[in-house]
């Protein structure tokens, strides 16, 4: 049996851990030849490894995705690599939380460039080989799809106490998506997002004392989640627990395959049955 993704190339940001990891995993063992991208190199390494151990293809293209060239060394990466683009995945980001009058401006602006900005760059990069190789398919009679998931939050459509930050960005991600549905539906490009509940990952472990923390560009930032905060939250999820980086990537490769190819401008809730 075919593969559904052989010969695709698949961009993944932040796919050195967790969810993003998982995504490019997903992506490679159906076929397709992956960028990943990690801010450090060595996770990025060890997704490399794990995807050639699979028998896959994948480069990477390491660095800050919040930096300005950021974008352009991405897709470059995988036309000078791999010769097309088919799948872009959003996903790099982080959490950096407070109640708006304690939250400062670095705050707001670093996730707001993560989660928006970051995106956006990627996105406006890889516009002239979409709009070209959409010209040359058209003129052949050719109808090729290409998929863009975004990957946004249950924060992003319902809010959430200590994120107006995180919360603004994720909203923002799927208006950024339903416009460019409309904008790139000529080229026969699905936009999409996914929006994800609680998915257990290093940024949502239970946190015991005062917790793990992770560096972004020399700051360090506090990940994980009281421990009983958590429980609560689990309680409230219809099924009865917080979701697995493989089943969030399951979501994302929904929009990735041919079956959705008459899906775009949609925002997918993932949380379990939670609202």
């Amino acid at each position: 049996m075919s593969k559904k993704l052989a010969g695709k190339v698949a961009l993944v940001s932040g796919s050195g851990r967790g969810i993003g990891r998982e995504i490019a995993l997903k992506l490679a063992s159906e076929g397709a030849r992956v960028v990943i991208n990690d801010l450090d190199p060595a996770p990025a390494e060890e997704t490399l490894t794990a995807i050639r151990a699979l028998g896959g293809e994948a480069l990477a293209c390491n660095g800050d995705v919040t930096d300005k060239d950021f974008g352009e060394r991405f897709v470059a990466t995988a036309v000078d690599g791999f010769g097309a683009i088919d799948i872009i995945v959003n996903n790099a980001g982080y959490t950096w939380d407070n109640v708006i009058q304690k939250m400062t401006d670095e705050q707001w602006y670093a996730i707001i460039d993560v989660h928006m900005t970051a995106p956006f760059r990627i996105l406006r990069a890889a516009a002239p080989f979409i709009r070209e190789a959409a010209k040359k398919e058209a003129e052949a009679g050719q109808e090729v799809f290409r998929k863009v998931v975004n990957i946004s939050s249950t924060s992003g459509v319902y809010g959430n106490a200590g994120q107006a930050n995180y919360s603004a960005a994720k909203a923002g991600i799927s208006g950024m998506t339903r416009a460019l549905a409309k904008e790139w539906g000529r080229y026969k490009v699905n936009v999409n997002a996914v929006a994800f509940g609680l998915i257990m990952t290093r940024l949502t472990e239970a946190a015991a004392g005062d917790g793990a923390s992770i560096d972004i560009s020399g700051r360090e930032i506090k990940v994980g989640v009281n421990p009983q905060v958590l429980k609560n939250a689990e309680a409230l999820i219809p099924l009865g627990r917080g979701g697995r980086p493989s089943e969030a990537a399951g979501a994302v490769y929904l929009f990735c395959i041919p079956e959705s190819n008459y899906v775009s401008g949609q925002t997918l809730v993932v949380g379990g049955g939670r609202p």
